[in-house]
Order: C-alpha cells, then sequence, then structure tokens
C-alpha cells in the first residue's frame, strides 16, 4: 500500500504554492525532524505563555488509527490537539485545514504543509473527493486525523452545529473517534485578533467512540454528527467553563 508523506520532489514547472499544496507526499526525513522541533518549541510555548494543560490523554489509542474532533474558536485549537500527541505520531498526524484558507498565499502554505502536516480539505467543491481522502488515509495504520466539524472558527465563542461530513466519514467503518474540547483558547486568540494572549488553555480529551455499525442514510449521518457536538458540549460544561 502506497505511504502518505511529505513530497520533497521539486516540480519545476509548478509554482511554490502548488507543490506544498501537492497531497499526498512523499516521506522526508529532515521535514519531519523539522516539524518535531517545531512541535517541542510550541508545546514549551503552550505550556509557559498559556499554562496549557491536557486532561484524558489516557484515552488516547496508542498505536491504531483514530480521528478527533473538537469545538473551533481559535488558530490554537490545532496546535492544542497536536500537542497532545506524541511526537513519534506526528508524522501520520493530519489536521484537516481549509485548502482556500490555508493553501493560498506561500506563508501560510508554508505553515500549514511543513509544520502543521496539514491536508488540503475542500469546503465548497470536492467535497466528497476530500472525504474519501480522509477515508484512505484512515484505512492505514496509525493515522490521527483531527477535525473541526464546525467547519469554520466560532466568532463567539459557542459550539456550532457539526457538519453531517464527519457522519459521512465515520459510518461503517470501524474506527475510534474521540470528542475533544478545547476550553480557553477563544479567551487568548480569537478570530480577528493578531497575537494570542495570555489565558489558560486546556484540552479535554473524551472516551473514544465507534460508528462501524451505523448506516449511511442522511438520518444515520446527522445524528452522528449531532452526537458528537452533544459529547463535545457535554466536555464544556463537565468543566464548567466554555
Amino acid at each position: 500500500m502506497r505511504r502518505w508523506g511529505y513530497a520533497s520532489g521539486l516540480v519545476f514547472e509548478q509554482t511554490a504554492v502548488e507543490r506544498l499544496r501537492r497531497f499526498p507526499r512523499e516521506p522526508d526525513r529532515f521535514v519531519n525532524g523539522l516539524r518535531a522541533l517545531v512541535a517541542l518549541l510550541i508545546r514549551g510555548l503552550l505550556r509557559i505563555y498559556l499554562r496549557f494543560e491536557i486532561i484524558g490523554r489516557g484515552n488516547l489509542p496508542n498505536d491504531e488509527s483514530f480521528v478527533l474532533v473538537a469545538n473551533h474558536s481559535s488558530h490554537l485549537d490545532t496546535l492544542c490537539l497536536l500537542a497532545a500527541l506524541p511526537l513519534r505520531r506526528l508524522p501520520r498526524a493530519f489536521p484537516v485545514a481549509a485548502e482556500d484558507y490555508f493553501f493560498r498565499s506561500l506563508p501560510r502554505t508554508w505553515f500549514a504543509a511543513v509544520v502543521m502536516n496539514a491536508m488540503p480539505f475542500a469546503r465548497q467543491m470536492r467535497v466528497r473527493e476530500s472525504l474519501a481522502i480522509c477515508a484512505t488515509l484512515l484505512a492505514q495504520s496509525g493515522t490521527v486525523l483531527i477535525i473541526f466539524p464546525e467547519g469554520t472558527r466560532s466568532l463567539t465563542g459557542e459550539t456550532q452545529p457539526f457538519k453531517s461530513g464527519i457522519g459521512a466519514l465515520l459510518a461503517g467503518r470501524d474506527v475510534s473517534v474521540l470528542p475533544c474540547h478545547v476550553q480557553g483558547a477563544f479567551r487568548a486568540w480569537p478570530k480577528g485578533r493578531c497575537l494570542p494572549r495570555p489565558a489558560k488553555v486546556r484540552l479535554l480529551i473524551g472516551a473514544p467512540r465507534n460508528y462501524a455499525a451505523r448506516s449511511l442514510e442522511k438520518s444515520d449521518l446527522c445524528a452522528i454528527a449531532a452526537e458528537l457536538h452533544g459529547a463535545v458540549k457535554e466536555l464544556r460544561e463537565a468543566d464548567g467553563s466554555r
């Protein structure tokens, strides 16, 4: 089976953005090493500047493929979820990122592809194609997908309804999905603010769920999205904060 990794080979007839946007990517030890070093730096900054704390890390599966879903109100959300993973899993961890936002300008594309190892996801067109890529990734050993089913950052900090695409990805597939809640990220770095302010940020990781027994009927897909949305909100309420 074909391995998915970072594409280091240059295709000279393409622009730099086009090369970085290519997915799947070929494995690259230098990029993996750079990503690990940056991850260590980010984790240190999260701990020092935002007093970052992780609760429920023991719920993460050891070696199998799984999906993390969470509320989305800040660019900090992805950094926090990646920080919960062992460094050895980062080459196979793919935050699902909006293609129309993260893969346009060169600096943003470089950060998304090289530092975050993000997978470009088409939010408006080719959604089924993007979901098919997610399914292919999950079929391979040791994949971690990070998905924000709201589709975009919340402007208020409140968790918006989850889109049914997460149900289409999980229904009938024997893969664990863990609901997560990132608390404090909106207060620290809301949409529209240039840089984060100091604020306590906490990641709550819930118990894994499995939807292998669900069908691809629209009602089931919407039910899965609603159940995961409820699970994320329950984590927030159990913690007693937004």
